[in-house]
């Protein structure tokens, strides 16, 4: 027995017990050693593994609490087993049973995070081989199209009022600039410049800064936002940011005088884009405002709304 592991191995010419014993001592000895064709035994447990990659989440990733919560999912499913016990098979038969509960986008999300962390296991010679490198990544469908028209737009600004009327400055920025709900809940004033009418967003995806133009309507919304803290929107209640708006914003769409179904917050950003490209804005205008690394990430945004095509099509019955 090495380290928690059970090594079988007979001990051939041995004639006396002294010289088995002598023989279970080299063998140990070589075992250590990385000899006989067996690794040394690895006595690190998933708890210890996740403890060691959520302090680099947390230095390192924007990701954290998703970190936090992806590993918490793994670790009920696998166990607190030896990490070099955890096989591809245990990550297949994890990502067939997340499939019961959520999308193809998630999981693959939670596959990223969870092999990162083995990674870093392997960096630290905690384990030999990462066991999600032979794991295949499920297809994802992202091209589902949802953008606002102008008249649930009227309807979903009218319904902020009373306790909802928080959400209205809120939707107006991520209608005015395209902004991701993370950016602009984390929003500061030091970032909104009222005299050049621009925002600075620095906590962007990318890891990059990108200042966005101020709209007359969203200049107007801002200028008139209580300024209680250092940042823009905040819960009056805890005086903190609202950590998220899931929740609420799917109330003010169920509301009877909204009634929009499968919108979510993300869509707002889908519609700025989808607009500013159905006005004739280039698209590399509409990248850089986006904060788009990658310009196929924006063309995705950026597709042909309905009018535009029967233009299109009536370009061809006029030729």
């Amino acid at each position: 027995m090495l380290e928690g592991k059970r090594y079988h191995k007979a001990c051939k010419g041995a004639t006396g017990y002294k010289e088995a014993e002598q023989f279970a001592y080299d063998y140990k000895s070589n075992v250590y050693k990385g000899k006989q064709g067996y690794v040394k035994c690895n006595t690190t447990k998933l708890d210890k593994l996740i403890e060691i990659y959520l302090d680099y989440s947390k230095t390192n990733k924007k990701s954290y609490s998703l970190d936090c919560y992806y590993c918490r999912n793994f670790k009920g499913f696998i166990g607190n087993r030896y990490v070099d016990e955890i096989k591809p098979i245990d990550i297949e038969k994890f990502k067939s049973f997340r499939k019961n509960t959520v999308s193809n986008s998630t999981i693959n999300r939670e596959l990223n995070s969870i092999s990162k962390m083995f990674s870093i296991a392997v960096e630290n010679k905690l384990l030999s081989e990462n066991p999600c490198f032979s794991v295949k990544k499920l297809r994802e469908n992202n091209m589902k199209e949802r953008f606002l028209t102008k008249e649930e737009e009227e309807k979903l600004l009218s319904a902020c009022i009373g306790e909802k009327e928080y959400l209205k400055p809120i939707l107006m920025m991520a209608l005015h600039t395209g902004c991701r709900k993370s950016e602009i809940l984390r929003l500061t004033w030091d970032c909104v410049d009222f005299t050049q009418k621009f925002i600075t967003i620095l906590n962007s995806k990318s890891g990059k800064s990108r200042q966005i133009p101020m709209s007359e309507k969203l200049y107007d919304f801002l200028y008139n936002q209580p300024k209680i803290n250092k940042y823009v929107f905040i819960n009056p209640e805890t005086q903190k940011p609202y950590y998220d708006l899931k929740k609420a914003f799917k109330g003010l769409c169920g509301k009877e005088a909204v009634n929009i179904k499968d919108l979510r917050f993300h869509d707002l950003r889908h519609t700025a884009a989808t607009r500013m490209v159905a006005s004739g804005i280039d698209i590399r205008v509409v990248q850089d405002i986006l904060g788009h690394s990658d310009i196929r990430m924006t063309q995705r945004y950026s597709h042909p709304v309905p009018e535009r095509k029967l233009k299109a099509i009536e370009a061809l019955n006029n030729y």
